[in-house]
């Protein structure tokens, strides 16, 4: 029988502003987590996007700060704007319920406010490079961290940020508490975690078979010159859709292109300014325009129920990217429908990864069965080159 929030150890005060959010069972990775942080231990955590990792971390957190400490004594640190604001959106009530503050800190906003705000919170939320221009400037000191968590870990090394986690991570206390959270603990992310914790904990949580068997796969053959019209009798279809493109230069082009087709869409990525990138969620979670354009990276953070199509208009490059993208959707029970778009000179690549997610009998209905083996394991070969250099960290469980 799953144990309560308050039988795991959580106050009653943070247990009250959980409920005031309507969340009163935990999710099965706070489940797993939860005990480990409030008794002060290292946690390395491998669960994947949308699992509820958020709440995980943050209302042990909440109940680990004093709120007479100097500031700040937890850090978290997550690879987008998007996921930051999220977490902190879920972060402070169950701060409030303690007397605790959280800011957030990323780019493109001004500096003089969100320093200001850093310096009387209890709980940083930052980007990796907005955070290091802070320090930089002295603007910020992390010797006071009791805490530091690593979200979404394995995209922030995706994104290239290693040597800035690094020296953020070296101005840190060597005896605070270190959470690393990461869909994968395989190859760099797993050294990295080894590198950043002491006789860590070890948890892993893969959703049950029938939770992912609430999403539809489907591929579809389609050619440079009838992609759109494809898109287009998809979206027709469609509640709520996020559309994935390669390039941030794609995602505009494509809006510009579906509205000449009476298809309203937005598009998300990293040239957008913060407040274009907020509008654009807005909309598209108030359902008033229900199609997204976004690249990889812009759409980490995203978190928007109710989309009930995840389409791939440019392939994904590996198999982390495809479930990544495909997870966007059927989340919470739901069912929803993943459509990726397979050109000729793709169907090799598509191929490969939908044998090592066991979907070749999916492809093979577009038509491309002879790329689909279901021996084959990886998503790209440059997935399998990152995947050699490295195993799982050691840790104690």
């Amino acid at each position: 029988m799953t144990k309560s929030f308050a039988e795991l150890g959580v106050s009653q005060p943070v247990v009250r502003a959980l409920a005031d959010r309507g969340i009163t069972s935990p999710f099965a990775i706070q489940s797993l987590v939860i005990e480990d942080v409030l008794d002060g231990a290292d946690v390395l955590a491998k669960s994947p996007t949308g699992s509820g990792k958020t709440i995980a971390f943050a209302a042990p957190i909440a109940d680990i700060l004093d709120p007479a400490w100097r500031r700040p004594s937890a850090l978290v640190l997550a690879p987008t704007r998007e996921l930051v604001s999220q977490i902190v959106e879920e972060t402070a009530p169950l701060a409030a319920a303690r007397g605790l503050r959280v800011a957030s800190v990323y780019g493109g906003v001004g500096f003089e406010k969100q320093i200001k705000n850093a310096r009387a919170a209890h709980i940083v939320v930052a980007t990796p490079g907005r955070l290091e221009d802070l320090l930089g400037r002295r603007a910020l000191s992390l010797s006071e961290v009791e805490v530091l968590v690593l979200d979404e870990a394995d995209r922030m090394l995706d994104m290239g940020f290693r040597p800035a986690v690094d020296r953020i991570v070296a101005q840190c206390p060597s005896d605070r508490q270190t959470l690393f959270f990461s869909a994968t603990l395989d190859g760099e992310a797993g050294r990295v975690a080894a590198s950043y914790t002491t006789d860590a904990v070890m948890h892993e949580h893969r959703p049950a078979p029938e939770t992912r068997a609430d999403i539809e796969h489907r591929f579809r053959a389609v050619s440079r010159d009838t992609r759109l019209d494809a898109l287009v009798e998809e979206l027709r279809g469609c509640d709520r859709a996020i559309v994935f493109v390669r390039t941030k230069r794609g995602a505009d082009r494509l809006v510009k292109r579906l509205g000449g087709r009476g298809v309203r869409a937005v598009a998300m990525h990293g040239n957008k300014s913060q407040n274009q990138r907020e509008r654009a969620l807005a909309s598209f979670g108030s359902g008033e325009i229900d199609t997204l354009v976004a690249t990889d990276v812009a759409a980490r953070g995203i978190d928007v129920s109710g989309i009930s199509h995840v389409i791939n208009f440019d392939a994904p490059d590996d198999r982390e990217s495809y479930v990544h993208r495909v997870g966007r959707t059927g989340r919470a029970g739901r069912t929803g429908v993943g459509i990726t778009f397979v050109e000729a000179e793709q169907a090799h690549d598509v191929g490969r990864i939908a044998a090592a997610l066991k979907l070749h009998r999916e492809f093979e209905v577009a038509g491309f069965a002879s790329s689909a083996r279901p021996h084959a394991t990886e998503g790209t070969a440059r997935n399998r080159r990152r995947r050699s250099r490295g195993g799982r960290p050691h840790a104690r469980s």
